[in-house]
C-alpha cells in the first residue's frame, strides 16, 4: 500500500512535468483503457449494494458514468472468457487440439493457429487499423496464437499486480501523438482460489499450485487478517459477511453440478467439509481481494486525471467471470449460477456518456460485445459474430431495439438469459437436463420451474432461442 503510495506522488510528479498547464488537445478518437479484473461478480462493489466491501474506484467510474446489472460472460472461466475478449466470438466456435469444442481451460490453451479470418478480425487487428496504438500489461492466459504478442500489442509488463497499476499510470502519464487502446488485466480477487486448494491440497496438481503460489498465498493470508483489535466474536457479529441467502445447494440441483464438484478435490471438500465460520471466512477474503484490485484501478484512475485526458478517454470495467463464493456451498467459478456468470461492466467517459446510470434492462455479452463496441467508438465496421452488438447507444442512454436473448456456455452445458429475468439451462455432461429458472421469483436459483405448467410457453420460448439463435446444431 506505501508502495503504491509513494509511486503515485511520483507519477503525480511525471504528469504535471509532462502536461504543463494546459491539458493536450482532445483526440477525435478516444483512448480507450479496459479494466479487466479476474474472478469478480457483480456484487462486488458498493455501488452493487454491498456494505462489506469499499470500492471507491470502481464506483467513481459508475458514478460518472453507466452500471449495467445484467452483464454476462460467454463462458464462466478463465481463458475461453479471454479467448472471446480478444476475438468476439464464443469460445466453441474454436476446437481445441483435438477437434473438439472449447469449453473449458485446458482446451482453450490448446487452441491451434486460428484462420486468417479470425486473425483480421480480432480486437487487435480491427484497433490497429483504426490508428490506435495497443497495449497489453497483466494477465494472459491465451492460446499462442491469441496473446498480446502474437496479435501485435505491446506489453508493458507480465506483472498482474502493483506494478501494472503503476505500469498502466506511467503509460497514461506520457503524452501521446496516436490514440491508444490500453487493456489493463489485474489478477484480483482470484487469489481466493487459494483457500481451498490450500485447505485440502491431495493431488499432485494442487501441491503444484500451492509450490509455485508464493505471492498468491501471501496476498490471501493479508486478506484473511481480522480487523486489529477486534474480538472473534466482534468480527463474526459486525464484521464479517453473513452466509449468503442460497447457501445451500439447490433443490433437486441437476447432476451436472455434482458432476463438476467431482473434478476438483479441493472443490468437493469444501462443500463437505468447511464449516459456516469457514465458508463466511472465505466471503471475507474475497471482499478484501476485491479492495485490493479496486486500490490498483485507483492508481490508474488518479494518473487519467492527472494528465489532462480524462474527458478524451472511454474507460471501461468489466471480468473475466465470477466467484460462487458460498452460493451453494460452491467456491471457484465454471458454472453457470449469477455468481459465476453474472460480471460488473461500467462504462464511463465524462462528457460524452451521461452519469450515474444503472441499466438493469440490457442484456450484455461483454465477449460478444466489446469488439463492435470498441470498433464503434474508434470510426471503424469492426465484425465478428454477427450476434454482438454496440453498446454505444446503451452507454448514451438511446433508445434502440436490443436483444431479448443472450446465450453464455460452459464446461457442464449452455444457459440462454432472457430480458424478462427467466434463465433455459441445458446441461450436457450427464445426460441432458434442463432447468428453468425465474430470477424474479427467485433472484438467488433456489429451485427451478422447469415442471410449472404456468412456464409452458415461457420454456418453449427459451427453448427456440436456444436451439435457433444461439446454439443451432448444439454448437
Amino acid at each position: 500500500m506505501d508502495k503504491i503510495r509513494k509511486l503515485s506522488i511520483g507519477l503525480l510528479a511525471i504528469a504535471l512535468c509532462g502536461c504543463g498547464s494546459e491539458p493536450e488537445k482532445v483526440n477525435q478518437k478516444p483512448n480507450i483503457i479496459y479494466i479487466y479484473t479476474d474472478q469478480q461478480n457483480a456484487s462486488m462493489m458498493t455501488c452493487a449494494g454491498n456494505q462489506w466491501l469499499k470500492t471507491p474506484a470502481m464506483d467513481y467510474i459508475a458514478n460518472n458514468g453507466v452500471r449495467f446489472t445484467r452483464a454476462y460472460v460467454t463462458n464462466p472461466v478463465c481463458t475461453p472468457s479471454r479467448v472471446s475478449m480478444m476475438t468476439g466470438r464464443f469460445p466453441g466456435y474454436f476446437n481445441d487440439a483435438n477437434g473438439q469444442p472449447v469449453r473449458e481451460n485446458v482446451g482453450a490453451m490448446r487452441i491451434p493457429d486460428v484462420s486468417v479470418d479470425v486473425q483480421n478480425a480480432t480486437i487487435a487487428a480491427y484497433l490497429k487499423a483504426a490508428g490506435y496504438d495497443l497495449v497489453f500489461g497483466g494477465k494472459e492466459h491465451l492460446p499462442k496464437s491469441l496473446t498480446p504478442e502474437a496479435l501485435g500489442f505491446t506489453d508493458i509488463t507480465n506483472d498482474e499486480r502493483d506494478e501494472l497499476a503503476m505500469e498502466a499510470a506511467k503509460y497514461i502519464s506520457t503524452p501521446h501523438e496516436k490514440p491508444y487502446f490500453m487493456v489493463v488485466s489485474l489478477i484480483n480477487p482470484h487469489d481466493i482460489c487459494y483457500m481451498a486448494i490450500r485447505d485440502f491440497a491431495e493431488t499432485q496438481q494442487e501441491k503444484r499450485l500451492l509450490e509455485i503460489g508464493e505471492t498468491e498465498l501471501a496476498t490471501l493470508d493479508e486478506a484473511l487478517k481480522l480487523p486489529e483489535g477486534v474480538s472473534e466474536d466482534e468480527f463474526f457479529s459486525k464484521h464479517c459477511p453473513p452466509l449468503p441467502p442460497n447457501f445451500e445447494p439447490q433443490e433437486d440441483e441437476p447432476a451436472a453440478i455434482s458432476w463438476r464438484v467431482e473434478q476438483r478435490n479441493f472443490q468437493k471438500q469444501a462443500r463437505d467439509h468447511y464449516t459456516e465460520k469457514q465458508w463466511r471466512m472465505h466471503r471475507w477474503a474475497y471482499h478484501r481481494l476485491t479492495e485490493v484490485v479496486d486500490r490498483q484501478i485507483q492508481t490508474i484512475l488518479d494518473a487519467l486525471k492527472t494528465s489532462g485526458q480524462e474527458e478524451n478517454t472511454l474507460v471501461l470495467l468489466s471480468s473475466d467471470h465470477g466467484e460462487m463464493d458460498a452460493s451453494h456451498r460452491l467456491e471457484h467459478k465454471s458454472l453457470l449460477y449469477e455468481e459465476a456468470a453474472n460480471v460488473p461492466f461500467l462504462a464511463m467517459w465524462k462528457g460524452q456518456i451521461p452519469a450515474a446510470r444503472v441499466d438493469s434492462t440490457h442484456l450484455i455479452s461483454n465477449g460478444l460485445d466489446l469488439l463492435p463496441t470498441l470498433c464503434d467508438y474508434a470510426g471503424i465496421d469492426g465484425k465478428s459474430d454477427p450476434r454482438g452488438k454496440s453498446l454505444r447507444p446503451l452507454f448514451e442512454g438511446k433508445e434502440v431495439v436490443w436483444r431479448e436473448h443472450l446465450g453464455v456456455e460452459s464446461q457442464v452445458g449452455k444457459m440462454v438469459v432472457s430480458a424478462d429475468g427467466l434463465k433455459y439451462l441445458r446441461y450436457d455432461v450427464v445426460g441432458v437436463e434442463e432447468n428453468l429458472i425465474d430470477l424474479n421469483n427467485d433472484p438467488h436459483e433456489m429451485t427451478h420451474f422447469t415442471t410449472k405448467p404456468e412456464y409452458d410457453e415461457k420454456l418453449k420460448e427459451l427453448r427456440s432461442a436456444f436451439d435457433q439463435e444461439w446454439f443451432p446444431g448444439g454448437k
